[in-house]
């Protein structure tokens, strides 16, 4: 699943190539993608004629907040066209005469033979058009259980540790709560905890003052190099232009079960925990 890196690096490739342009119509070919409104064709016309002012993000959704398209007389706020790519979309801009992809579920299209193309082999990914005055969080109600952003000032070592301190979970599923810390899945929890020196299986309530610094340090380490390298593609991740992300090819451990650590060489283990795998140095993270 795309996490707040790569989430990013979609936002960023849109704001350099979409904005200001109005989107000319569209077609939805996978009917269920459209979250809100309930039908597709209300989905289209609420779109129709808007032109995206900018694009944001919260946590692992992607908002473009919506105009007037230049031709009107003024650009007022028009709504907004919520995104979330689940395991895996992709957003791609391309012209219109690109063979279309077997997975493609939405297009939006714009001038110049241009479109956006919401493509999703797994058909988890949803898309919402939240009508003019109306707060994204009423139709996009997975917002409403966004911790804060880890980049940001409001997530800080002292809020992990009140967050942390009277939780009898491990540590690597308590990272992956969007509760706790918007953004984070599995390759960044297994990288921070790997930076900080902490086992995936310590319970949250164990970790003693220095090991939380240190694992907030390591949080927004691999999260700020991971955007540097444009994501990570282990699977289905793409940029807006279809390019694989670099930061896989610098993982320290995550997905590299038994290959040796890039730090002391032992080999990398892997271990479920609730369901999810979890991967770690057994020499390194005591």
């Amino acid at each position: 699943m795309p996490e707040l890196p790569e989430v990013e690096t979609v936002r960023q490739g849109l704001n350099q190539r979409t904005l200001n342009q109005e989107i000319l119509g569209g077609d939805v070919l996978l009917p269920r993608t459209i979250a809100y409104p309930p039908i597709p064709i209300a989905f289209l016309t609420g779109l129709q004629g808007m032109a995206i002012a900018q694009w944001h993000r919260r946590g692992k959704y992607l908002l473009a907040e919506l105009c007037q398209s230049s031709a009107s007389a003024e650009q007022k706020p028009a709504g907004w066209l919520g995104v979330h790519l689940r395991m895996t979309g992709q957003l791609l801009w391309l012209h219109q005469d690109e063979p279309l992809q077997k997975h493609c579920r939405v297009r939006l299209f714009f001038a110049a033979q241009r479109e956006l193309r919401f493509v999703d082999q797994r058909t988890f990914g949803q898309m919402w058009w939240v009508p003019p005055e109306t707060n994204p969080e009423t139709v996009m109600t997975g917002l409403q259980r966004l911790g804060p952003e880890p980049l940001l000032s409001d997530f800080s070592a002292e809020y992990l540790a009140g967050k942390l301190r009277d939780r009898h979970r491990p540590i690597k599923n308590a990272l992956l709560d969007q509760r706790l810390v918007a953004g984070i899945g599995n390759i960044y929890a297994d990288e921070a905890l790997f930076l900080s020196k902490i086992r995936p299986e310590t319970l949250c309530s164990a970790l003693k003052p220095r090991q939380i610094k240190a694992l907030y340090a390591a949080i927004v380490q691999v999260l700020q190099d991971s955007i540097d390298a444009r994501g990570t593609s282990f699977s289905n991740f793409r940029d807006v232009e279809g390019i694989n992300g670099n930061y896989g090819g610098v993982a320290r451990v995550y997905d590299r079960e038994g290959q040796p650590c890039r730090t002391c060489e032992t080999p990398i283990e892997r271990l479920k925990l609730a369901g999810r795998s979890a991967h770690f140095c057994p020499k390194c993270q005591r």
